[in-house]
């Protein structure tokens, strides 16, 4: 994952109502949600050491993931790996700490991020990129990170990779090819664990980074349907 350019003007946030986009957290499930989070917040503080420099978003995501699947695998199925793209590879994203201005606007040509889906109102964002509060509720990561897509060239438009965890972590390979220089030498040091592997690949990164909806793990979302998947505001 590195970062193409950072060229974006600052744009209008993707929720239009506010209040609707706040409603959920003056209610009680604040609380019930921090019940849940409890577990996971001591799974979190291992993969914080996971090096955010190592530009590895993907295996900080799978090892999130593999510790979940051990030490609360109840939890298992409501968690999802994203991996956020377009067919340029040029996706903008607000509020990442590689940025430098106020806005921290960064254009990776992908990233991925965790998802923990309480239920259909309430999810959470996990992205150690990101300078927002760790993690953060979706309705907030969305508007501050992703904006809107309505101003932007068609090249910037982003699209949405869902992949359950479960199956996340049963097929993801990555020899770490895309870490090393034309001359086999590493851009930066890999992390200090062997290269995740199956059965059957040692790599298809780019099966996950495709953003074509016919093929590939999981669903495929623009932004809109991405929203409308994980964010349900009550009428």
């Amino acid at each position: 994952m590195k970062i193409i350019k950072r060229v974006i003007k600052p744009l209008s946030p993707c929720f239009p109502n506010k209040r609707n986009a706040h409603m959920f957290l003056v209610t009680g499930k604040y609380n019930f949600i921090l019940k849940y989070l409890q577990a996971i917040w001591i799974l979190i503080i291992n993969v914080c050491f996971v090096s955010v420099l190592l530009h590895c978003s993907e295996e900080n995501v799978w090892k999130l993931c593999s510790d979940v699947s051990i030490r609360i695998p109840i939890e298992l199925d409501r968690c999802f790996v994203v991996f956020i793209s377009n067919p340029c590879r040029t996706v903008p994203l607000w509020k990442q700490r590689a940025g430098r201005e106020d806005d921290r606007l960064v254009i990776w040509d992908y990233h991925v991020i965790f998802l923990y889906s309480v239920d259909c109102k309430t999810c959470l964002v996990y992205d150690l990129d990101s300078e927002l509060p760790f993690p953060t509720f979706f309705h907030k990561y969305v508007t501050e990170t992703f904006r809107t897509d309505q101003v932007l060239k068609s090249d910037f438009h982003r699209f949405f990779r869902v992949v359950p965890a479960k199956q996340f972590i049963q097929h993801f390979a990555s020899d770490r090819r895309h870490m090393k220089r034309p001359d086999g030498s590493w851009i930066k040091p890999p992390p200090p664990y062997p290269a995740i592997c199956t059965s059957t690949s040692t790599h298809n990164l780019d099966e996950y980074i495709n953003m074509d909806s016919d093929s590939g793990p999981g669903d495929v979302f623009n932004l809109t349907d991405f929203v409308q998947r994980f964010y349900k505001i009550e009428k």
